[in-house]
């Protein structure tokens, strides 16, 4: 069931990713770097459909993973990409799509967002679409550039080819939502894994701690104190829960135990047991 859910989100993630192509980019002649901007080029210069072009590019690329690198890229990131490269081909068969503005700096703009928000989806399930980043790893190895630096001279050499291709302005938009791309995927991954640190200040132990434990199925630490102004023991509970997990307990506290005191912080990350594993 876990494994379903997680390929079900990646399938979300896939799903905004060919929104942003086919309605705001490949319409607009807007290559925003990667396989798909080099898809786009291909297409206009060649003839030869995005998505068909982006599968060859990607069973080419993820060889070279294997081969180079030793092919750490995992099941979900193999399915993130050819699930979209397939995504693309067929509705390029059954549909033509049209852009939903034509407006290059709003194409430029929604398309990024769109894309960041799908990318960022992805990534919080450890899939990514392969492409350029592939690139970028085997640029790391051999030539020991920064991942970064490598990143961008892959795209960097996608949107030369998008401005022989389609002219500078075009160029210059695809630059810009390489741009937007990369800061908007930091800010969604932050919001999308947005946890909340919540500390109990009680003197129910047990009913808080097991309740946490049993109902909400999520560990806490408890640290023992006195209160410096009453000096009645107490005790500290630690939790780190969702924003859904953190209603129902604020829920349960407010019929159960009103007389305790809570503090909440918000945390963007989380690592160990029952969050994000340690090794991403």
């Amino acid at each position: 069931m876990k494994k379903l859910k997680e390929y079900g989100i990646i399938t979300i993630g896939v799903a905004l990713v060919v929104v942003a192509f086919e309605f705001f980019f490949f319409p607009n002649k807007i290559a925003s770097g990667g396989v798909s901007g080099l898809a786009l080029v291909i297409n206009n210069i060649l003839g030869f459909d995005t998505g068909l072009v982006m599968i060859v590019c990607n069973v080419i690329l993820f060889i070279l993973a294997f081969t180079l690198i030793g092919g750490n890229f995992g099941i979900k990131s193999m399915y993130a990409a050819f699930a979209l490269s397939f995504a693309l081909a067929i509705l390029e068969k059954v549909y033509t799509p049209i852009a939903f503005t034509n407006n290059l700096m709003l194409a430029s703009i929604f398309g990024s967002v769109l894309l960041a928000l799908g990318t960022a989806i992805m990534l919080t399930q450890d899939a990514t679409t392969g492409g350029t980043s592939i690139i970028a790893k085997i640029l790391n190895k051999y030539l020991n550039i920064d991942f970064g630096k490598s990143l961008l001279i892959s795209d960097s050499v996608v949107v030369l080819l998008a401005m022989y291709t389609f002219g500078t302005e075009l160029a210059l938009f695809g630059l810009l939502s390489i741009y937007l791309t990369g800061n908007l995927i930091d800010k969604f991954i932050d919001g999308l894994n947005v946890s909340k640190q919540v500390m109990v200040f009680t003197e129910h132990e047990k009913l808080i701690s097991d309740f946490i434990i049993n109902d909400i199925d999520k560990g806490c630490t408890v640290f023992y104190g006195k209160g410096g102004y009453t000096g009645n023991e107490n005790c500290v509970i630690l939790t780190i829960l969702k924003r859904g997990q953190f209603i129902k307990l604020k829920q349960f506290m407010s019929i159960n135990d009103p007389e305790a005191f809570i503090t909440v912080n918000e945390t963007s990350e989380v690592l160990g047991k029952g969050f994000k594993s340690l090794d991403n």
